[in-house]
């Protein structure tokens, strides 16, 4: 009997960074995502050795660790045992021999919210595996916890959010790890063209966004004015950018783009790079009204604003250089699981 999850991964439209406490604590944030056709998958199996197998197919890494024994934590699948050592700490079931295998449809560190929508996946796969009682808004915040708490990683919010609901959403972040999902009921035809003039552009460059989330934690916690007042303005952003779509004012989603890039720069020093630079400015040359960088900063995905159909222009602009276009699609679902009985 195989126990299966998928989770997609998420664009951030806008609002980024301010789901991150303490700025989220103090000032309380908002972020407009949607989910894409790139999941996180988790499978878990029981097996009749006596021991713990971990495997993460698209890393090529596996462990296996004896039964009866909390997972340790030394850098290696982390996110697997963590997983795996609080739903046995909150929910103990017999020591019983398990194979935890999962893959990820996008790099690690790419900005599409990998890391947490691995552990919704996971997480996911044993609320199948055991039935347990945890709607999404506690599965999302379960995540949250373990990453945060047990894991001790650096990081927002919004992806374990989107990652367990799915869709369109505006979220807003309050004190006390509070969270408030909004979906959104936008035409399919403003869905549509949005889809078609966003291009998601690989840059083969990944980062570690913690380091870039833990200077702006300290921006924060210092009183940096600049900081603090892009975020403010980020907050803006998304509201900006949630009228512009229920509205069907899709012509002014670059401009809000480019108005939040602009903002995003002035978070943390490393957040842009002479990479990014050339191939914003490539792109808005070829066509492109407006982009950001998915995620926390320094490399990854990026997401370009193509009316019309410069798309066209902007893919052949950007085709000159190292990295490449990712096709995807929106979708409606957020964490599914399933069970199979073999």
């Amino acid at each position: 009997m195989i126990f299966r999850s998928k989770a997609p991964l998420r664009i951030g439209l806008a609002g980024g960074g301010t789901d991150v406490s303490p700025y989220s604590d103090l000032f309380g944030g908002a972020i407009l995502n949607v989910t894409i056709s790139l999941s996180a998958h988790a499978n878990i199996e029981w097996i009749e050795d006596k021991h713990i197998e971990l495997k993460a197919f698209d890393r090529n890494e596996s462990e296996i660790h004896p039964l009866g024994t909390s997972l340790p934590l030394n850098g290696c699948l982390d996110l697997l045992k963590g997983v795996y050592n609080r739903v046995q700490q909150d929910y103990p079931f017999p020591p019983r021999g398990l194979r935890i295998s999962t893959f990820v449809d996008a790099p690690a560190g790419s900005g599409l919210g990998t890391s947490s929508t691995l552990v919704v996946a996971i997480l996911g796969a044993f609320v199948e595996m055991l039935k347990l009682p945890l709607g999404d808004y506690d599965i999302a915040h379960y995540a949250y916890s373990i990453e945060r708490s047990d894991l001790q990683l650096a990081g927002g919010k919004q992806d374990q959010y989107a990652a367990t609901f799915g869709g369109v959403n505006f979220m807003e972040f309050f004190q006390g790890d509070k969270v408030i999902v909004n979906p959104l009921r936008i035409r399919t035809q403003y869905l549509h063209e949005l889809e078609n003039n966003l291009l998601l552009f690989y840059t083969s460059t990944s980062r570690e966004s913690a380091k870039i989330i833990v200077e702006q934690q300290k921006n924060v916690q210092s009183g940096n004015e600049k900081s603090i007042d892009a975020m403010h303005k980020l907050k803006e952003q998304a509201q900006q950018m949630k009228e512009a779509l229920l509205t069907g004012h899709l012509h002014q989603i670059g401009e809000i783009l480019d108005y939040g890039f602009e903002q995003k720069r002035k978070m943390a020093s490393h957040l842009s790079n002479p990479q990014i630079e050339n191939l914003y400015d490539l792109a808005k040359k070829a066509g492109a009204t407006g982009g950001k960088i998915s995620g926390a900063g320094g490399g990854g995905f990026m997401i370009f604003y193509c009316p019309g159909n410069t798309r066209y222009a902007v893919v052949e602009a950007l085709s000159q250089l190292e990295g490449k276009i990712k096709p995807y699609s929106f979708t409606k679902q957020g964490l599914q699981t399933w069970t199979v009985n073999d």
